[in-house]
């Protein structure tokens, strides 16, 4: 398994339901997002860099497939990782699979760093740049 792949296990509760008893499209996003957390506590020094350049991530894009319905009860495992990394942007890929390996969502999402003094988008470059592709890392490792 790549380091660079983030894998967060939840189980579905109670509260994570709609009215038809499967998850609320919404709380699939937070699902990502707590994987996309996870994946910078594995990755300290990614945050460090930005913070350091004056620079931080932010989403410009997400597009999620919802595949199949996860329920109560259910164990899902939230995978996370940088798969492209651009000269202006770059793209994180989700997958969130039921315990019984059943794809639930995946979702691509599309970031930007964002030059904090100037408040706009800045490119990708420099050690950052090469920190970020060092993490990069193909769809093919999410079907592991």
């Amino acid at each position: 398994m790549s380091t660079s792949l983030s894998r967060v296990q939840l189980r579905v509760r109670g509260y994570h339901l709609d009215g038809y008893g499967h998850v609320n499209n919404a709380r699939y996003l937070e699902f990502m997002e707590e994987g996309r957390w996870d994946f910078f506590d594995q990755h300290p020094e990614m945050i460090k860099e930005l913070h350091q350049a004056g620079r931080a991530f932010v989403v410009v894009n997400l597009n999620i497939d919802y595949l199949a319905a996860a329920r109560q009860g259910d164990d899902l495992e939230v995978m996370t990782g940088i798969i492209d990394v651009g000269e202006r942007s770059g793209l994180c890929h989700h997958r969130i699979v039921r315990k019984d390996g059943t794809v639930i969502a995946r979702a691509d999402l599309t970031f930007v760093l964002l030059d904090m003094r100037a408040n706009k988008a800045a490119a990708i470059e420099g050690e950052v740049r090469e920190a970020l592709a060092a993490l990069t890392l193909g769809k093919e490792a999410f079907s592991a």
